[in-house]
Formats: C-alpha cells, sequence, structure tokens
C-alpha cells in the first residue's frame, strides 16, 4: 500500500522561598506531580502554549480552539479570548507560525449557522462562549461549560486517541459535529472524505494545504449510543491564493434526544496512513470508560514527570518547574499507528521496524537545549526520534530536517539544526543509533547547496548583497559544522572533521573590528553602511530574529574564535558585560515580535540567545553566570498566564529552565561537556540512564547564590563544566554555595 501525496509546498524573588526561609528544605513531593502542572501558564502574552489533554509525546494533542485567529493564536488557544468553536485533535505547542487542529469536535444544540463565526454576532457559526473559571485542566484532563449550550464538555486522550465525554441538557436536537472547514489556525481544507460505518461510527480523512503544504489525517470515530440521524452539510470553499478551492462535506453531523444530564462519550483515533489504520488504533480505547482513560493518562504523565524530583519548600516554584518539564514532553510527537507503521518523508507506507516514527521537530529551536535535555531524561525515546531524523533523510534525497511537521518538511527557520541534533547523538553514543548510518546522512546534507550554502562556499560565508539574513543564516550553519566535526572526530573522518571545522569559522568573516559586532558583509569584502546594531526588520535583513547584538555571539562552536576576536577572556567578559548593559530597544520599521524577554541586548525570550550567558563560565567567570542565569530565572519565567518570555517553541523555553536548573547547560552543539551555572533548588534527583544522579546545592539561599565549590561522588571538581558520562552514569553532585563570588578552576 501506498500513499502518493504531492509535495508543492524562579529564582530571585522567589529565591528565599524556594530555597527555604530559613535555608531547608521540605520532604520530597508527593508522587502525584501532575498536580504541580500549571497549563494556563503561557497561554497568555506570547508563549502560544497547548492548551487540553493529552499523554507524553502522543500523537493527540485534544484541546479547544478560540474563534480568534492570529499570531497569538498559533496554537489555536489564547487567555484573552473566551470563545470555543470545537476541539481539535493536533496542536502545535509555542510555535510562531499556526497549523494544525485537525478534525474538530462541537457539541451543539438546535440550529446552527455551520461557519467559524465572529466574536461580533453569538450566533455567526458554531461557537460557545466560555468562562475560564469553569475550566478544569490537567495534563491529561480538560472540561469546560459552553455557555450557549449548557453541555459541559470533557475530553483525555490516549497515544493516538481522543476521548471527549459531552453532559447535554434536554434536548430534542442535540448534536456532535465534525467541522472540517475550521479548526486549522493557518491551513486550508482541500479534501474531505467522510463515510458512515454502521449506526454508530464515522470514518474518513482531512487533506490540507498550509505550514504542512500537503497534510492529511486520516480518523476513526465511534459514539457510545447510535446516533438518531446523521446530517452532512456540503459547502464551498473558494479559492484563496494558492490553495486550491473545495466543494464537499464539510461538517458532518450527529443527531440525539438527549435527557437533561445524559452522557455522550466519542473516541476518535487518528492515524498518518489510512481509515482501517485509524480503526486499528482505535486498541489504545477499546471500550467507553471515559473515566478509565483520563487515570490512566495521569498516570502517564505522573510516570514521566517523576524523572525528576524536586526539594523545595516553595510552591510556586515547583508549579513553574513541573510545568516547564511537562512543556518538554508533548513534542516531538508519535507519527505512526500502533502497529509501528508509518508514512514516510517520501509519502509512501513503510511497515513498523521496532523504531517509533516521530514528527513535529522545531529543530532550530531545540537543538538548544530540549533535544540535549531528550537525551538525557528519555534515551529510548531520542533515540528513536534521532533515527526518525536520519531515516527521514534517507527517504528524502540525503537532507536532515530543518523543521518537519507531519511528513512535509517547511524548511522554517535557517541553518542545518538537523545536523546538530543527530551530530549530537553521535557524540554522544546514544545508544541505538548507527554513528556511521547517522553520519552519512551529515555528509549529504552538508554537501548540499540549496539556501544559501552554495553561495558559502563559494565565498567562505554568504555575502550580505547576495542573499537575505545571510548572517542569521551563515552563523547556524557554522554552528552545524562545528557540530558535523566533532560527530566526523568521533566516527575517525579526519577529512572531513578538517573541512567541517574549517567552515564552522565562516562567522568570523562578519565580526567588524571596528565595532565589535557582526555586521553585514558584501562579496567584494564591503561592510554593510548606514549600520545600526539595534536594528530588526523581520525577514528583510542581515539577520534572523534579531540583530548585531544577539548575533555576535552565535558561534558557541569556536569559543577560541570569540576570545582571539576580542584579544582575550578579559575582553570578551567586557564586551559581555556590555551586552546586558545596552539600553533595551529595538529599532527599525518591522521588528520581529520574537525579539522578547530583553535584559539589555539580550534576548531570552528568542533562542538564538540561549547559551549566551554560559559564556561566562567558559571564559572563567561562573560568578557572572550564576548571577545572570538567576536574573533569568526570576524576570523570565513565572507562574501567570503570561509566564514565559517569548514561544515556547515546542519546549525549548522551558528546556533552557530545566537544564539550568540542574546547575548547568550545554553550550557547544554536539559536545559532552555542560558549563556550571546557578542551581536552583536545595536537593533534585533525576532519573538518568546510570540509575539516579543527586544533586545537591549545600547552602543554597537568599546570600548563598554563588557556587563556591563542586564536587562529584566526593571527588572535587576544578574545571567549570560536567561530563556528559559522568552526568548519565549518575551518582552524587554537590555544589557547595556561597555569599561572594568565586572562582574555583
Amino acid at each position: 500500500m501506498k500513499l502518493y501525496l504531492i509535495t508543492a509546498i524562579a529564582l530571585s524573588a522567589a529565591l528565599s522561598v524556594s530555597c527555604g526561609s530559613k535555608g531547608g528544605a521540605s520532604s520530597e513531593p508527593e508522587d502525584d506531580l501532575v498536580k504541580y502542572v500549571n497549563q494556563t501558564i503561557g497561554t497568555g502574552g506570547h508563549g502560544h502554549v497547548f492548551l487540553g489533554a493529552s499523554v507524553p509525546f502522543g500523537m493527540v494533542q485534544l484541546g479547544p480552539v478560540n474563534v480568534t485567529e492570529g499570531w497569538d493564536w498559533c496554537s489555536g488557544y489564547h487567555d484573552t479570548d473566551t470563545s470555543i468553536i470545537g476541539f481539535s485533535h493536533t496542536h502545535l505547542e509555542g510555535t510562531g507560525i499556526g497549523d494544525l487542529l485537525d478534525i474538530t469536535v462541537m457539541p451543539v444544540t438546535g440550529d446552527v449557522k455551520y461557519a467559524r463565526g465572529s466574536l461580533d454576532d453569538p450566533l455567526s457559526g458554531l461557537w460557545s462562549a466560555f468562562s475560564h473559571s469553569s475550566e478544569k485542566i490537567s495534563p491529561g484532563l480538560y472540561s469546560v461549560d459552553l455557555d450557549r449550550y449548557g453541555i459541559h464538555a470533557e475530553l483525555t486522550a490516549s497515544e493516538r486517541v481522543g476521548v471527549h465525554r459531552y453532559t447535554f441538557p434536554q434536548s430534542d436536537k442535540a448534536g456532535i459535529v465534525f467541522d472540517f472547514q475550521n479548526g486549522g489556525n493557518w491551513d486550508r481544507v482541500t479534501d474531505v472524505h467522510v463515510e458512515k460505518v454502521g449506526d454508530k461510527a464515522l470514518q474518513g480523512f482531512r487533506r490540507s494545504q498550509g505550514w504542512a503544504h500537503d497534510q492529511i489525517v486520516y480518523f476513526y470515530a465511534e459514539f457510545s449510543r447510535p446516533f438518531d440521524s446523521l446530517e452532512v452539510i456540503n459547502a464551498n470553499l473558494e479559492a484563496q491564493g494558492e490553495y486550491a478551492s473545495y466543494s464537499g462535506p464539510l461538517y458532518v453531523r450527529a443527531d440525539y434526544r438527549t435527557a437533561k444530564g445524559e452522557k455522550i462519550v466519542l473516541k476518535v483515533a487518528l492515524s498518518p496512513t489510512g481509515m482501517d489504520a485509524a480503526r486499528a488504533n482505535m486498541a489504545e480505547v477499546p471500550d467507553f470508560d471515559f473515566d478509565k482513560t483520563s487515570l490512566q493518562a495521569n498516570k502517564a504523565w505522573n510516570e514521566e514527570l517523576g524523572r525528576v524530583k524536586i526539594k523545595t519548600e516553595d510552591e510556586k516554584s515547583r508549579e513553574i518547574f513541573y510545568t516547564a518539564l511537562y512543556h518538554t514532553m508533548i513534542h516531538p510527537c508519535l507519527f505512526d499507528n500502533l502497529d509501528g507503521s508509518y508514512m514516510g518523508s517520501d509519502f509512501a507506507f513503510h511497515k513498523g521496524d521496532g523504531i517509533h516514527n516521530y514528527t513535529v521537530f522545531s529543530l532550530w529551536d531545540t537543538y538548544r537545549a530540549e533535544m540535549p535535555l531528550l537525551f538525557l531524561l528519555q534515551r529510548e525515546r531520542s533515540s528513536d526520534m534521532v533515527n526518525t531524523l536520519v531515516r527521514i533523510s534517507e527517504q528524502n534525497g540525503g537532507k536532515l530536517p530543518v523543521w518537519h511537521l507531519m511528513g512535509n518538511e517547511t524548511d522554517c527557520m535557517v541553518g542545518n539544526p538537523g545536523v546538530v541534533v543527530v551530530s549530537d547523538a553521535i557524540v554522544k553514543g546514544l545508544p541505538g543509533v548507527d554513528p556511521k548510518r547517522a553520519f552519512a546522512q551529515i555528509k549529504s546534507s552538508l554537501a548540499m547547496d540549496e539556501r544559501g550554502q552554495g553561495l558559502r562556499k563559494k565565498y567562505g560565508y554568504i555575502p550580505s548583497d547576495l542573499y537575505n539574513e545571510s548572517i542569521g543564516n551563515d552563523m547556524e550553519y557554522a554552528v552545524a559544522d562545528g557540530a558535523a566535526a566533532n560527530a566526523a572526530k568521533a566516527v575517525g573522518d579526519t577529512a572531513a572533521e578538517a573541512l567541517y571545522r574549517k567552515m564552522s569559522h565562516s562567522w568570523r568573516t562578519y565580526m567588524d573590528p571596528e565595532t565589535k559586532l557582526a555586521r553585514g558583509r558584501f562579496a567584494d569584502g564591503r561592510w554593510r553602511p548606514d549600520f545600526d546594531p539595534f536594528m530588526s526588520n523581520h525577514r528583510q535583513q542581515d539577520y534572523v530574529e534579531g540583530n548585531a547584538f544577539q548575533y555576535t555571539w552565535l558561534a558557541p562552536q569556536d569559543f577560541e574564535g570569540m576570545v582571539d576576536f576580542y584579544g582575550s577572556e578579559k575582553a570578551l567578559v567586557s564586551a559581555l558585560d556590555s551586552l546586558f548593559a545596552q539600553p533595551e530597544k529595538i529599532t527599525g520599521e518591522n521588528a520581529s515580535p520574537d525579539i522578547s524577554g530583553l535584559i539589555g541586548q539580550y534576548v531570552h525570550g528568542n533562542e538564538p540567545s540561549h547559551h549566551i550567558i554560559y559564556l561566562y563560565s567558559m571564559a572563567g567567570r561562573p560568578d557572572k553566570a550564576a548571577e545572570r542565569v538567576r536574573e533569568v530565572y526570576s524576570k523570565m519565567y513565572t507562574n501567570g498566564r503570561d509566564g514565559l518570555a517569548g514561544n515556547e517553541d515546542e519546549g525549548q523555553m522551558s528546556a533552557w529552565y530545566v537544564l539550568s536548573s540542574f546547575g548547568f547547560y550545554q553550550v557547544e552543539p554536539a559536545s559532552t561537556r555542560f558549563w556550571f551555572g546557578a542551581p536552583l533548588f536545595p536537593e533534585m534527583e533525576l532519573k538518568v540512564p546510570g540509575g539516579i544522579l543527586t544533586i545537591k546545592a549545600e547552602g543554597l539561599g537568599p546570600e548563598n547564590k554563588y557556587i563556591r565549590k563542586v564536587s562529584f561522588n566526593g571527588k572535587t571538581l576544578d574545571r567549570g563544566w560536567i561530563g556528559w558520562d559522568e552526568i548519565t552514569s549518575g551518582g552524587t553532585l554537590v555544589y557547595e554555595m556561597g555569599p561572594k563570588p568565586e572562582i574555583w578552576y
């Protein structure tokens, strides 16, 4: 069988509490860690997070969708909105572009207008108002009252099945509507197929065009009682730009007569390959026991959250931490069937081979902290994720993913982030990943000339007068080259190591000795005139979602080159100090909204800055790193609805917090060194491949915020980092904290 798809397209203020007001720590938290997850964090501001029911890394993310569309509704939901058009089975998590929100279901009563509607007219579509006070929110359970219809909606999920329970009022015309037109925030439906299966089931698919240029989701839906009748509502969807027009069954309504308080359960199984596979996936939820499924989802989340245990007396800090850990386990998500079969990036059907297939790889974001964190805490899953990246490349002409979404390469963002992640797996010796097979895809990816790479090979850098966003592209390519050089060394390819190491220095071409900043460089060597380091014009300048200040530091693979440019580690530290002391301003007519969470010109709300603070530790000033890390803990992460400094970006924003809370962070791409910063809690326990890693911050308190000594398994460390093999082997890592800045290495 083959499917042929056409591919065209919280320490600081909380420090005194989290460390214990008297410097002590409470007993370990209860095993029910789910109760500390606050899904509303990031639903306001520009967090763009998913809110709803799921299980860790599951294909289904079942949650509400608002009427409003736009940038802050990339996940379909925003705290400022109190409308619901329905409950969709797939969601993105904190992205800057919208898509998914497939197979949207809305329970109704009476006659309705089959449309999305608008907020100025309550009867303009299917939508209902709701109150945030009626929402019950937990990782594996979401419920809300739909005011318009008097219906109580409850949602839960397994990996591939979404389960709905609707409590209806008395009605002669109650209904459950499948809406195939709306839901998708920035996509357009191109094809829909629906079949009636007996008197209590439906099956079909929704095909759409959006960020994922050609996406198809198959479903099989079962109702707990036969429908009294079934309505198919056809409508015309006019052509919109490149999107094809479509005329077909955009809405399907199962009608019921209901008694007051009657509950109807609906199960919807998804598949990437076919209706029969979706029906087989329903085996995950064989009955209509909603509560049992919800308890299983709760158990699954507790098991995964339990990979990290913390000691603290501060409930607020615990809430922020476990919510962050939760956010790191939504994506990447499964993209295969219960039997392991999947649709590949070649859009062909593949039988299962013992490796789970995954999708939603926001790699430009997640190579920095999310994927290293998963390598540490989710070894088996992360091995499957890396193997997914490798076979995507094998099925897609030898190109590792850039931003892979539901079988589609979107080519969103810049550089070769897939190379970084796969290289990291090789360097760390991730079990289950064949280093030679993986390295072959790294080599083929770096040999390509697309997306400015040909210019880079010709000139040694990407000239700013020949290619837009030249610095952002080139510097990310250089990061990937540095990672690939490390991978080449690991597999013994000395020629490739030398080549990639040389290319990883291309960023140096942009370093202007006069301004001491990264500045546009033309093909003839001239510097870009009229240079304004504060300027950011979105998609129309030399940088990508940033300006000269942020991109000056995007060379974690070449720290020696940074030191050479500034003349000494002391001078580099002074330049870092200057970065944080700059005015918090961005100039330009169309500045990127992603530039958020500023401390001077350090931008924590976007990923290119995430490693910068730890350069202090690499330069021998861990005290300065500790000060800034703690400032970020306090300013950029709260338990409010706007508690994230920027887009969650599929776990990266939260992964920075989680990884940093351990007291260390991976700065260099594809490296085994994790540089020290600022431990967040008095004691933590991590389930690592070798057992339990206990992390203690002895004496940690409002005054004792600096590391003065580090020991691992009783041996004092005279270096500013801890190794991967040490972390993963388990044991005891002890930070001795003090009130004054000290350098122990």
